[in-house]
């Protein structure tokens, strides 16, 4: 359900306030200790970030995909790490329940979810199987009433903070293709469940990423996402879907940072006697930030507006998400070319920013990944 303009852009403008009064102001800080405190995780919980997308019946705000990406804009202006922590809750760790769920997933999970009560987390990817979902090797054994884990997860972000998570197991041996793929619901705290060390990372840092492994977690035959076999490929498949879009609109809201820290060095700095934004070869790096970061940001409405009337948006979500991903690599590099020498300085956000945008490329689908989804789509569509 759509908020109604007067409210959704009180929301926007009470998010922006935060984010210019209370995270920027600490995203060094963050950086340096890789830790997001306790004090500024509660005040998301209060301004209701960690449900923005769950329904307003579970307790969430029940953005549409359109809203969402508008907040997005403005969350991605500070360090990713703030906006991964709400990310999860909002995205993948919570859309499997609110797209496949049965009514009584739905009804213990997402209000927790949405209040910040519990972190939701999503385990796809394993050691040996990243972009090729499809092969995972995590199996789910039916043994009574229960079903058996067994497995590793990797790269899973949230995972120590996590309270709950969405799991991608086998559960038809025999099937080695998607169809033998289900989706579990697993809290943390299980006997068998457990965790490598934090993965230290180029940036991001302040998001947590850890392996989850499964020694015989024994789970209940109803943890099962949507109370049947076989469906889990396709609850991830739509739950990345929509994910694709967010992540696009994230990148988005960094490039738009870095343009304004750009235009402000430019306009500060002074070479042979004048502003270096006076230098036509200085213009030309930030025209052509601009005009990316503006391209990449129609993608996203356009991809958002299409999910939001129920059209398919598989190549929509890949176009914009691979561009945007793409987009925001240049308008970072650009950013710290114009700073020179000073751009390679911690004391400069356009250093971390270098760092922290890296990733948007590798996840949720490599750029790779999305070229191969958008020409298998685009022969989808030709062929009718």
């Amino acid at each position: 359900m759509a908020l109604d303009p007067e409210t959704f852009d009180q929301l926007v403008q009470t998010v922006r306030r935060f984010i210019r009064e209370r995270l920027v102001p600490i995203e060094r800080q963050v950086d340096e200790a890789d830790k997001i405190p306790d004090d500024i995780v509660a005040e998301m919980k209060e301004l209701g970030l960690f449900g923005l997308s769950i329904p307003q019946e579970y307790g969430g705000i029940g953005l549409t995909v359109t809203e969402e990406v508008k907040l997005a804009f403005e969350l991605g202006y500070t360090s990713p790490a703030f906006r991964s922590i709400i990310g999860t809750n909002n995205g993948i760790g919570s859309q499997g329940i609110v797209n496949d769920g049965t009514p009584e997933q739905k009804a213990k999970y997402l209000p927790k979810l949405a209040s910040g009560e519990i972190i939701g987390s999503f385990c796809l990817t394993e050691p040996d199987v990243g972009s090729d979902a499809a092969s995972l090797r995590t199996s789910a054994r039916m043994d009574g009433n229960e079903y058996v884990l067994n497995g590793t997860k990797r790269y899973i972000t949230n995972a120590p903070h996590a309270g709950v998570f969405t799991v991608m197991a086998r559960t038809d041996p025999e099937n080695k293709g998607a169809g033998g793929i289900s989706a579990f619901i697993v809290e943390n705290g299980l006997p068998g469940l457990k965790f490598g060390k934090a993965d230290k990372k180029m940036g991001q840092k302040g998001a947590h990423v850890c392996d989850v492994i499964f020694e015989d977690v024994r789970i209940p035959a109803d943890s099962i996402i949507g109370g049947k076999e076989g469906m889990g490929f396709k609850t991830a498949m739509k739950v990345l879907d929509r994910g694709r879009i967010n992540i696009a609109a994230a990148c988005v809201g960094v490039a738009q940072r870095l343009i304004e820290e750009s235009l402000r060095y430019a306009t500060e700095r002074k070479q042979f006697g004048q502003a270096i934004a006076n230098y036509q070869l200085i213009q030309a790096m930030l025209a052509d930030s601009q005009t990316e970061c503006y391209a990449a940001k129609m993608m996203v409405l356009d991809a958002a507006e299409k999910r939001d009337r129920g059209e398919n948006t598989i190549q929509e979500a890949a176009c914009a998400k691979y561009y945007a991903s793409e987009m925001v690599g240049r308008v970072a590099d650009r950013a710290v070319q114009i700073h020179g020498g000073a751009g390679y300085l911690a004391e400069y956000s356009v250093e971390r920013f270098y760092r922290d945008v890296r990733l948007f490329r590798i996840y949720e689908g490599t750029s790779q990944i999305q070229q191969l989804i958008i020409a298998r789509e685009m022969l989808k569509r030709f062929a009718g």
